[in-house]
């Protein structure tokens, strides 16, 4: 079993960043693919980007070029830093991790966190 632990969300002034953290602990021996997300309310889950386990990197529309996957394998740590914040961005983000095949920001579990809220204001 893998637990996520996500941080670092909290409420911004349009244009301004944030950086995510999702910690994972638990078993993370095996190899997976990691995974940003978000919920906006009202709307459907949204892929954000992907890091698979041998470094591949995909990003979903949603990242337009202003949020970047990355990770600290010594401490388990998966980031998500989120530039030039827009309204529209306000969520609540989450992590998952799941199988290394098929890796993509389509990927929603089987393990998640609690999520994160971000909150970008005008």
């Amino acid at each position: 079993q893998v637990y996520l632990a996500e941080s670092g969300g909290g409420s911004v002034q349009s244009g301004g960043s944030l950086r995510l953290s999702c910690q994972a602990s638990g078993y993370t021996g095996m190899s997976y693919c990691m995974v940003w997300f978000r919920q906006a309310p009202g709307k459907e889950r949204e892929g954000i980007a992907s890091l698979n386990y041998d470094g591949t990197i995909t990003y979903g529309p949603s990242a337009e070029g202003r949020f970047t996957i990355s990770q600290d394998n010594t401490k388990h740590i998966l980031y998500l830093q989120m530039d030039n914040l827009q309204t529209e961005d306000t969520a609540m983000y989450y992590c998952a991790a799941g199988a290394p095949f098929r890796c993509g920001p389509h990927i929603r579990g089987p393990h998640m966190g609690q999520g994160t809220q971000v909150t970008v204001f005008s």
